[in-house]
């Protein structure tokens, strides 16, 4: 099994000492997120400083509030810190916290996203020669490519989003898509990657897997239930991901979310879409339901997420049962 595990905030647990531990506990990677609290690339950079050989990525940091180029510097940055392992993962994020965190216009996000990971490419690049660049909402000219090669992966969710994906990227981080979904929602990212003249087969499915682990079945289902309500309540993208394949449920828990009855959404969420978008149960259950998903599905590396409602017993038994080296 290989599993990367999301380093949020567990509690007063510093996140540095999550990702030593899940170096010991075989996790492929650590992956760092970025809304609103702390900056991701300052705790990446003590994740490095503390691990020896597991890998590191953002998932994600958004493409407008830094620039293209404080985008690349911050990689090239990462990747010296990390000797090689770092990853960048990028994504739109959603039009709540580009407009109301930090005040920018949500406009045009596939171009956003297109341009912006077209233009830290050509900023990282080898061979040091001058950057020109002239996209429709981006340009750079005369600084010269800073020689960093590095993996960029995009958490595109719409069909034009994956078509970034398949054009430009290393890596699909999708989130909230129902797994049953994935083979077909990459068939876009395919498509736009043989256009290209890549091959599909070597872009990373790299997707959020929610887990919650609990001796306590319920419990830990509960846990989930309220974690995809969040997502699919509070989220247009994410409802229309989970719509794919639960158009009325998706629209039942987004109605009772915007209702302001949380725990209205969180009881609309169905069995099928528990299983569809995560896992949950007891250590053993969980293990089994990880395991079939990944040998069932194209997903090469998935993300363990717990979700930010798990309490610090269900946080520390779902990084625990589901590292690799449990397998």
């Amino acid at each position: 099994m290989h599993a990367g595990l999301m380093v949020t905030s567990f509690g007063d647990v510093d996140q540095a000492d999550v990702a030593v531990r899940a170096e010991e506990l075989g996790y492929d990677a650590v992956w760092a997120g970025e809304l609103w609290g702390e900056s991701s690339v300052v705790q990446l950079t003590e994740m490095a400083c503390r691990t020896d050989e597991i890998d590191l990525g953002t998932a994600i940091v958004n493409v407008y509030s830094r620039t293209p180029a404080v985008l690349a510097m911050t990689a090239a940055s990462l990747q010296r810190a990390s000797d090689g392992r770092f990853t960048l993962g990028v994504g739109t994020s959603t039009p709540k916290a580009v407009e109301d965190l930090h005040g920018l216009s949500f406009d045009r996000p596939v171009r956003r996203a297109h341009e912006t990971i077209e233009l830290v490419r050509e900023f990282t690049a080898p061979g040091g020669e001058p950057v020109a660049y002239e996209g429709e909402l981006l340009e750079a000219a005369d600084f010269p490519a800073l020689d960093v090669p590095l993996p960029i992966y995009h958490a595109g969710l719409g069909p034009a989003n994956r078509r970034v994906v398949g054009r430009l990227c290393d890596g699909w981080i999708p989130h909230n898509i129902p797994f049953s979904q994935l083979e077909d929602a990459f068939e876009e990212v395919a498509d736009a990657a043989r256009e290209r003249e890549r091959d599909p087969s070597e872009i990373t499915i790299a997707p959020y897997v929610p887990s919650a682990v609990s001796e306590d079945r319920s419990e830990a289902r509960e846990t989930l239930r309220r974690h995809i309500a969040y997502y699919v309540g509070s989220g247009e993208g994410y409802r229309r991901a989970a719509a794919m394949a639960y158009p009325d449920a998706a629209e039942r828990v987004a109605e009772a979310w915007r209702n302001g009855d949380n725990r209205e959404a969180a009881a609309a969420v169905t069995d099928e879409m528990l299983t569809d978008l995560g896992v949950a149960g007891t250590p053993e259950d969980a293990r089994e339901q990880l395991e079939t998903l990944v040998a069932e599905t194209e997903i090469d590396h998935p993300i363990v997420v717990v979700p930010e409602p798990a309490s610090s017993e269900i946080t520390e038994a779902t990084i625990d049962a589901l590292a690799p080296t449990r397998f």
